[in-house]
């Protein structure tokens, strides 16, 4: 193997394969490799106004335009369940001076105990839609159910933004800034981590690419 003229020999590879693990065992293979992920803390309300507050480490944008997230549920968690009933929810960014209460929220208490309650976070009322917000937390989407998507053991829920909010403070040259966020990420077991070192980089045009041959020259350590 040859990267950025160091030669070394080829690593090695332990080999897994999920239809002789089985799924419990293969997912702690996944989880420990698409890392770092990042939480959709996921308020929701039930039929009855209760309100439900969870962080779903499998999250990311579907779409553009329509804007639309997407978090999944594996089994059937209160949150699916309260997203079907009422058609909305608030997805709230997990910043890292919240470590313990985003971790408290992921514990499985019953559908009548309010998670915010239990743990300390505070709720206020969305800009748009009837599901609560987190007051603590620096920027906070808010989301009618587009659509789920039934995949084996777990179900998708894409959720089209229909509102944001942002503090004030973090929000520089019309975007929320991720130095002010410092948002937390999951990785695999029990670990977490949060951004560490920031490094920019822009994308190399192709233009400018094959007229300088030395650029892919230097990445392939020619």
């Amino acid at each position: 193997m040859r990267l950025s003229g160091v030669t070394t020999p080829d690593p090695a590879r332990t080999h897994f394969d999920p239809a002789e693990m089985g799924a419990g065992a293969f997912y702690r293979v996944l989880n420990s490799v698409v890392v770092p992920r990042p939480i959709a803390w996921v308020c929701s309300r039930d039929a009855d106004g209760g309100h439900n507050l969870a962080p779903h480490s499998f999250y990311t944008v579907a779409c553009v335009d329509p804007p639309i997230v997407q978090f999944t549920s594996v089994g059937r968690k209160d949150s699916l369940n309260n997203v079907e009933a009422t058609g909305d929810f608030t997805v709230n960014l997990t910043p890292e001076a919240l470590f313990e209460q985003v971790n408290a929220t992921g514990t499985d208490f019953p559908p009548d105990h309010d998670e915010a309650e239990q743990t300390g976070v505070t709720l206020e009322d969305s800009t748009v839609v009837a599901a609560k917000r987190v007051v603590e937390s620096p920027v906070s989407l808010e989301c009618v159910l587009h659509s789920t998507l039934r995949l084996g053991d777990s179900t998708v829920v894409f959720g089209r933004v229909v509102h944001a909010t942002a503090w004030e403070s973090a929000v520089r040259d019309g975007r929320p800034r991720i130095e002010e966020l410092k948002p937390l990420a999951r990785l695999g077991g029990n670990e977490w981590a949060t951004i560490g070192e920031l490094k920019e980089i822009k994308r190399i045009p192709f233009s400018q690419w094959s007229q300088d041959p030395s650029i892919g020259r230097a990445l392939r350590g020619d």
